[in-house]
């Protein structure tokens, strides 16, 4: 369901230019600036506000309430213009908002070049049927998505994915290729993944890295993130000491935390840390 069906306007923009600013209170204050002539107010099964919609003489734009609250002075807008209220899941709007930003990076921004080998995802899904067995349905994070490669290995399982990543370029080719959904993808920071993500079950991160002592400080956020948003995660890297490293990250964390050697590959998820809560 697209955002414009779901708030029944056609045209219908959003006025955050990213998803990643759907946590910012000064896009709400942008859209008042309108000399509104109709309102749409969207509220979730709770009846509480999702998104608020005006149309003035140039078309209809909105606003999303999904990770931060609406402000009195947007409430009194609509009951100024006296508009229309309607009534959607907060699944089905999230679902779409997601696919509203993926479908723009689709658009605008130029793929990235192709450079996977044609095996690995057969490679990743035979990792994750050894981790994890058979899992069908089952909600699964995709951290640094990169181009989707782990996130169409975990779909092809029979997981259900949530990706993200921070570089538009690879996002656009995953998309561009089928491997990363519209609706299930989003272009934010992996160390803020906590205020656009609730917790799930099962989490992984493909070759992260490459992790130096230079850039820990980088890593250590997104992987204690990831941690701290699922019951399990899978983190493959490429050396030795780069697991050694992930494995007091997890282990800090308070999670019983496993490191093997995978030899599927000479360089690609070489080595992998399994961290479960204790």
């Amino acid at each position: 369901m697209k955002v414009a069906d779901i708030l029944g306007v056609d045209g219908c923009r959003l006025v955050e230019p990213s998803f990643a600013e759907l946590t910012m209170d000064s896009y709400t204050a942008l859209l008042l600036r309108a000399m509104a002539d109709e309102a749409r107010l969207l509220v979730d099964e709770e009846e509480e506000p999702l998104a608020l919609a005006l149309h003035d003489e140039s078309g209809w734009h909105a606003v999303s309430f999904l990770f931060r609250d609406p402000t009195l002075a947007a409430i009194e807008c609509f009951e100024e213009v006296g508009g229309d209220i309607y009534q959607e899941s907060r699944a089905a709007w999230l679902s779409a908002v997601r696919e509203y930003y993926s479908l723009d990076i689709c658009k605008n921004v130029l793929p990235a070049l192709e450079d996977l080998p044609p095996d690995r995802e057969g490679k990743i899904r035979d990792l994750i049927d050894e981790v994890w067995g058979d899992r069908p349905g089952t909600l699964c994070l995709d951290c640094c998505c990169g181009s989707g490669v782990g996130t169409a290995a975990l779909r092809t399982s029979g997981m259900q994915t949530l990706a993200y990543d921070n570089d538009p370029a690879l996002l656009a080719l995953g998309l561009s290729r089928g491997r990363l959904a519209p609706a299930d993808t989003m272009c934010i920071d992996a160390r803020e993944a906590s205020r656009y993500i609730t917790p799930t079950p099962l989490g992984a991160i493909f070759m992260a890295g490459e992790i130096y002592s230079y850039n820990a400080d980088l890593w250590e956020p997104i992987v204690t993130e990831l941690l701290a948003l699922t019951d399990e995660a899978l983190i493959t890297v490429g050396t030795e000491p780069e697991a050694a490293l992930v494995e007091g990250w997890c282990t800090g964390q308070g999670r019983d935390a496993r490191v093997f050697e995978n030899r599927r590959d000479p360089i690609y998820d070489r080595w992998c840390c399994v961290a479960r809560r204790a």
